[in-house]
């Protein structure tokens, strides 16, 4: 039986489940777990629901920037953005007078289907949040946003 070479841990931790790393992607997971219960009850996805926010506070988004601001690829985003227009929730012209992209825009009834889903998602994330005092959160938005901008190089 070959061993395994000793290399240096990031910091002090017993095993696995103590990394960082870990750690973000437990409570990652939990999160989500916790939105798709929710959002079911609402007929949307998590891609769904983000897309749905964002398009809320910058109306006009096209495909690709949606992808990137919701982590999706743009394959993924094209059947997010057709799912969300064939239930009426957003509209997209069929053709742009400048390029490619189409701007998507929400629907009236996307409007109302997203204030209903946003009620249920803030529910939780004031759940988890709870959890730390306002200094304790402040400071933990502050070292994820560190954490990211040390591995975007």
């Amino acid at each position: 039986m070959e061993s395994r070479k000793s290399v240096p841990l990031p910091h002090p931790a017993e095993d696995v489940t103590e990394h960082v790393g870990y750690r973000l992607k437990r409570a990652a997971a939990a999160l989500r777990g916790a939105m798709d219960k929710a959002l079911r009850e609402h007929g949307l996805t998590v891609p769904q629901y983000s897309c749905l926010e964002l398009l809320d506070q910058r109306p006009g988004l096209s495909n690709a920037e949606l992808a990137r601001s919701t982590f999706v690829t743009r394959q993924s985003m094209n059947v997010v953005l057709r799912g969300l227009q064939d239930a009426d929730l957003i509209s997209r012209p069929a053709t742009t007078d400048h390029g490619r992209a189409l701007p998507a825009h929400l629907t009236a009834q996307g409007r109302e289907r997203l204030d209903a889903a946003r009620s249920a998602v803030y529910a939780i994330e004031t759940t988890m949040i709870d959890a730390l005092s306002p200094r304790r959160l402040a400071a933990l938005l502050a070292d994820l946003d560190r954490m990211a901008e040390a591995l975007d190089g």
